[in-house]
C-alpha cells in the first residue's frame, strides 16, 4: 500500500504558545489510524494543522506525496482531504439536504448520485433530508457531518473526537458507520476520547503526550500494552 498522508516534525500552536513538538505520522491508503493520548496533548491541534486551520511553523504535510504544508482548508479539500472538527461540523439552519449539497460545493458533477449513496450509508437521514440540522439530535449531527465530508470522495477523512457527548448506543451506531466508511476505500485519521474502541477498529496508532510522539505501532499491540492500558485506557481522553 502506498501513503496517502504524511506528517513529519510538525511544529504548531496558538500565538506564542508551542502545542506541537515535532510530531509524526503517516497514513496509508484505505487504513485507519488511531491518535490517543491525555488531555492537552495536542490531538486536536494536530488534525487542526495538517487541514490548514493552523499555520505549520515547522514540518512538512504530505499527501499522496504532494507537500500540501499550510495550504488553505478549501485547496486541501480539492486534493482529496475532508475534516469532520468536533463541533460546529453542521450549518444548522439548513436543511439536512442543504448541508450535504454544501459538502460538494467544488463538484457538481453527480451530485443526485453521491446524495443517493450518501442516504443510503445513513438511512436515518433520509426521513429527515428537509428539517433542519439544528433539529436533529447529537448523533444524527454527527452522522450528517460524516455524510457531507463524504460527498467529495476523499482520499482521507480526518475526524476529531466523533464520538463526544454520544449515548454508549449512538457511539456503537457511530463506529460502526466509521468502519464501513473505511472498508469502502476512505482512509481515516482518527482522533478519539475512546481510546479503546478507536484502537479496537484502527490498524494502526499513536499515542502523543506533551505534544510529542510517546508510542506507535499496530493498534491491536498498543490494546494489549500494559503502558497504554495503564496511562490512557482507564478514564475518558478528551483533548482540550
Amino acid at each position: 500500500m502506498s501513503i496517502v498522508l504524511q506528517a513529519t516534525g510538525i511544529v504548531a500552536g496558538y500565538g506564542e504558545v508551542e502545542i506541537l513538538h515535532g510530531v509524526s505520522l503517516s497514513v496509508q491508503e484505505g487504513e485507519m489510524v488511531a491518535v490517543i493520548g491525555p488531555n492537552g496533548a495536542g490531538k486536536s491541534t494536530l488534525l487542526k494543522t495538517i487541514f490548514g486551520l493552523l499555520p505549520v511553523r515547522e514540518g512538512t504535510v504530505l499527501l499522496r506525496g504532494e507537500d500540501v504544508t499550510n495550504q488553505p482548508p478549501d485547496r486541501i479539500v480539492t486534493k482529496g482531504m475532508s475534516f469532520v472538527p468536533q463541533t460546529e461540523n453542521v450549518f444548522p439552519s439548513l436543511s439536512v439536504n442543504e448541508n450535504l449539497e454544501m459538502g460538494a460545493f467544488i463538484r457538481r458533477d453527480g451530485l443526485r448520485e453521491r446524495l443517493e449513496r450518501a442516504y443510503d450509508l445513513f438511512p436515518d437521514l433520509t426521513a429527515r433530508r428537509g428539517d433542519r440540522a439544528g433539529q436533529l439530535s447529537g448523533g444524527q449531527r454527527q452522522m450528517l457531518a460524516l455524510a457531507r465530508a463524504l460527498m467529495l470522495d476523499p482520499d482521507v477523512l480526518l475526524l476529531d473526537e466523533p464520538s463526544a457527548s454520544l449515548s454508549p448506543k449512538m457511539v456503537d451506531s457511530l463506529f460502526e458507520k466509521i468502519g464501513e466508511i473505511n472498508r469502502t476505500g476512505t482512509a481515516i485519521l482518527l482522533v478519539e476520547q475512546n481510546a479503546r474502541e478507536a484502537l479496537a477498529k484502527s490498524q494502526q496508532a499513536y499515542v502523543l503526550a506533551m505534544g510529542e510522539n510517546r508510542l506507535e505501532g499496530k493498534a491491536a499491540d498498543l490494546l494489549d500494552n500494559e503502558e497504554v492500558a495503564k496511562l490512557y485506557l482507564g478514564s475518558d481522553l478528551n483533548d482540550a
